[in-house]
């Protein structure tokens, strides 16, 4: 049928795979948080704050319900949330949230990730210290932010970024302020596309173009385990 043809199957096979495996992971943390606070979303913030987060990813109503379903069920995966860090390729710092329900499996792939790029896989907070954590909410562009903006500082508000193309609103924060930040938001009613805790770097390092392709082979081979969740970086 042609290059044309076999072009645009490929770009939506690559797609179609990227949101599966977006999926995979929301129905992970939709897991955890039925199991840490129960079922019901408007009792348990975090589940609240995923389900916020599927629907930006355009997971399917159903989807997420069946999720939330299988997660109260006894014989669901007994999934754990772990942190790996250490240095990747050309000296760049890494922080690798995964969810798994067998350790030693996802700690050896990582190492092995690490390993192949001439990194190393190190102890916990050997990294940690070069990272703010911080609580990041995108919320849709408002006709004035002045006032949210003096309400949000006594709730721990560090900063508000405006973003350029879609004029949409990202709200910064202190780690320990996400649950504060939620509920002032949700009480102005005002819609919360999506919500995250970030690893944010202190500092960042320049790498070459060269050392870039590399890193970013690196990244990819990480992003393919199922284990991995989440990825932050100091490049």
């Amino acid at each position: 049928m042609g290059r044309a043809f076999e072009f645009r199957k490929a770009r939506k096979m690559k797609r179609w795979s990227s949101m599966a495996k977006t999926f995979t992971r929301i129905g992970k943390d939709i897991v955890i948080a039925v199991k840490d606070g129960g079922s019901n979303p408007e009792t348990n913030s975090k589940l609240r704050a995923i389900i916020q987060n599927a629907k930006s990813a355009n997971m399917p109503k159903e989807n997420i319900q069946r999720a939330i379903k299988n997660a109260s069920e006894k014989n669901t995966e007994n999934y754990k949330e772990i942190v790996l860090e250490g240095y990747g390729p050309h000296g760049i710092a890494v922080i690798i949230d995964c969810t798994t329900d067998n350790n030693n499996r996802t700690v050896a792939n990582i190492r092995s990730y690490f390993n192949k790029f001439k990194g190393s896989l190190g102890t916990n907070g050997s990294v940690e210290y070069l990272f703010d954590k911080m609580c990041v909410f995108k919320i849709k562009k408002l006709e004035e932010i002045d006032d949210l903006e003096l309400d949000l500082i006594d709730y721990g508000l560090e900063e508000i970024v405006i973003e350029e193309d879609t004029k949409d609103i990202i709200i910064y924060a202190g780690f320990d302020s996400f649950g504060d930040i939620q509920n002032q938001l949700e009480k102005k009613e005002i819609e919360i596309i999506s919500s995250e805790i970030e690893k944010i770097p202190k500092n960042t390092i320049n790498i070459s173009e060269f050392q870039r392709t590399d890193f970013e082979n690196f990244i990819q081979m990480c992003e393919e385990d199922d284990d991995v969740q989440k990825i932050h970086h100091n490049a």
